[in-house]
C-alpha cells in the first residue's frame, strides 16, 4: 500500500508542469525532473517565482513539492515581498509614458478599484442633493433617512480608501511585470494591507490637514494685525516655518505607499525608507533625483486638479466675484452668496468633471510606483 501511494505521488509530480520566472523572463512549461536539473545547474533558486500551467497565481519555486528541502521552503515562505520587474533605468519621459501604458493595459481593473470608493461617494452626493430638495418640500422623515444613508456611504467610501491605495500598488506591479491579475484577486491581496495603510493614511493626511489649518491661522493673524508691523513680521516668520514643515514632511512621505505595500514594511519603517529613498541620488543631476521627479509628478497632477476645479466652479466663482464687486454691504453680500449657493442645486457639469478627475486619479499612484521601481533599480546597480 505504501509503495502504491508513493508511485501515485511520483506520477502526480511527473504529470504536473510548471512555469518559472527569472529576472522578468518566463521559462517552461517544465516537469519536476527538468526543474531539478535547473536547480543543480544553479539556474533556479527558491525565491524565483513559479506557478503551475493550470493556475494563474504565482508562488515561489520553494513551494514546489519535492524540489527544495523543508528548510528552504520555510525560509522562502517567510519572505512576503512583491518582486519588482527587472528593467532598465527610465528617463522622466519614459516614466510618464510607462504610466499611461500601464493605465491603458489595466484600465478596467483600475476603473474597478476606483468605483470601490467612487460609487459610495456618488451615492452620498446624490442623496445629499435629494435631501436639499426634500427640505424644500418639508419631508422630515426622508431627510433623516437620506442623511443617515449619505453618512453611511461616506464612511464606507473612506473605509475603502486604504484598499484602493494598496490595490493601485499591487496592480501596477503586476501589469509592469507582464502579468494580468483579476480585480477580485487584487482586492483580496489589498485587503491584507488595510490596517497598516489605514493607519498611515490617517497619520499622513492628518498631518497635511493640520499644516493647512496652520496656514489658515497664519492668514488670520496677518489679516487681524494688518495695522501692526510686528504682527505682520510674526505672520511672515510663521509662514516660512509652515512652508519648511510642509516641504520636509512631503519629502518624508513621498514613497510611503510603495514601501508599506510593495516592501511590506511596517508603519515606522515605511516612513523611514520613504525618507531615505526620497533623499537618495545625491550623485545624480538634480532633475534625475527621486525627490524632484516625485515633486514634479505631484505638481503635474495638482495642476490638472486645479484646472478641473476651476472649470467646474467657474460659473459660481464668476457669480461670486460679480457680487463682491457690486455689493458694498457685507451682510447683504453674505446673504446673497448663501441664497445663490442654495439655488444652485446639483451641477451636472461640475459632477462630470469631478468624475473624470476621480477616474484618472490612478495615474498618480501608477506614476509613483513606476518611479519607485526605477529608483530601486538605480540603487541596486
Amino acid at each position: 500500500m505504501l509503495d502504491s501511494g508513493c508511485m501515485m505521488l511520483d506520477d502526480q509530480e511527473m504529470a504536473e508542469e510548471w512555469i518559472v520566472r527569472v529576472q522578468g523572463k518566463e521559462y517552461g512549461p517544465a516537469d519536476i525532473d527538468t526543474l531539478r536539473e535547473w536547480k543543480k545547474e544553479g539556474r533556479l533558486l527558491p525565491e524565483n517565482e513559479a506557478r503551475t500551467t493550470s493556475a494563474d497565481l504565482w508562488s515561489t519555486a520553494a513551494a514546489i513539492p519535492g524540489l527544495f528541502d523543508v528548510a528552504m521552503i520555510a525560509a522562502a515562505s517567510a519572505r512576503v515581498e512583491i518582486q519588482p520587474p527587472l528593467q532598465t533605468q527610465r528617463s522622466f519621459g519614459q516614466v510618464l509614458a510607462e504610466t499611461f501604458q500601464i493605465y491603458r493595459k489595466g484600465f478596467f481593473q483600475f476603473l474597478g478599484l476606483t468605483l470601490v470608493v467612487l460609487l459610495p461617494s456618488i451615492c452620498s452626493q446624490l442623496t445629499t442633493a435629494l435631501i436639499q430638495t426634500a427640505q424644500a418640500w418639508g419631508g422630515d422623515l426622508r431627510v433623516l433617512a437620506g442623511g443617515s444613508f449619505a453618512f453611511l456611504m461616506f464612511v464606507f467610501s473612506m473605509a475603502m480608501w486604504p484598499v484602493y491605495v494598496a490595490g493601485i500598488q499591487i496592480l501596477t506591479v503586476e501589469i509592469a511585470s507582464g502579468r494580468r491579475l483579476g480585480l477580485v484577486a487584487v482586492l483580496n491581496e489589498a485587503v491584507r494591507f488595510w490596517p497598516r495603510v489605514a493607519a498611515l493614511c490617517i497619520f499622513v493626511y492628518g498631518v497635511f490637514f493640520l499644516l493647512i489649518v496652520f496656514g489658515l491661522a497664519i492668514a488670520a493673524i496677518a489679516l487681524a494685525g494688518a495695522s501692526s508691523l510686528l504682527l505682520v513680521f510674526f505672520a511672515l516668520a510663521l509662514l516660512i516655518l509652515q512652508v519648511w514643515m510642509f516641504g520636509r514632511f512631503f519629502v518624508n512621505v513621498l514613497f510611503w505607499q510603495q514601501f508599506a505595500v510593495l516592501e511590506n514594511a511596517e508603519f515606522i519603517d515605511s516612513l523611514r525608507y520613504s525618507r531615505n529613498l526620497a533623499r537618495s541620488g545625491r550623485d545624480l543631476p538634480w532633475f534625475e533625483r527621486p525627490l524632484w521627479r516625485g515633486a514634479f509628478i505631484a505638481s503635474l497632477w495638482f495642476a490638472f486638479v486645479l484646472v478641473v476645479t476651476l472649470a467646474s466652479e467657474w460659473t459660481t466663482l464668476h457669480h461670486y466675484f460679480s457680487q463682491v464687486v457690486t455689493t458694498q454691504d457685507p451682510q447683504k453680500l453674505l446673504q446673497q452668496l448663501t441664497e445663490a449657493q442654495q439655488a444652485r442645486g446639483f451641477d451636472i457639469s461640475a459632477f462630470a468633471l469631478n468624475l473624470l478627475q476621480r477616474i484618472l486619479q490612478p495615474l498618480l499612484g501608477i506614476a509613483f510606483v513606476v518611479l519607485y521601481l526605477d529608483c530601486k533599480i538605480r540603487r541596486e546597480r
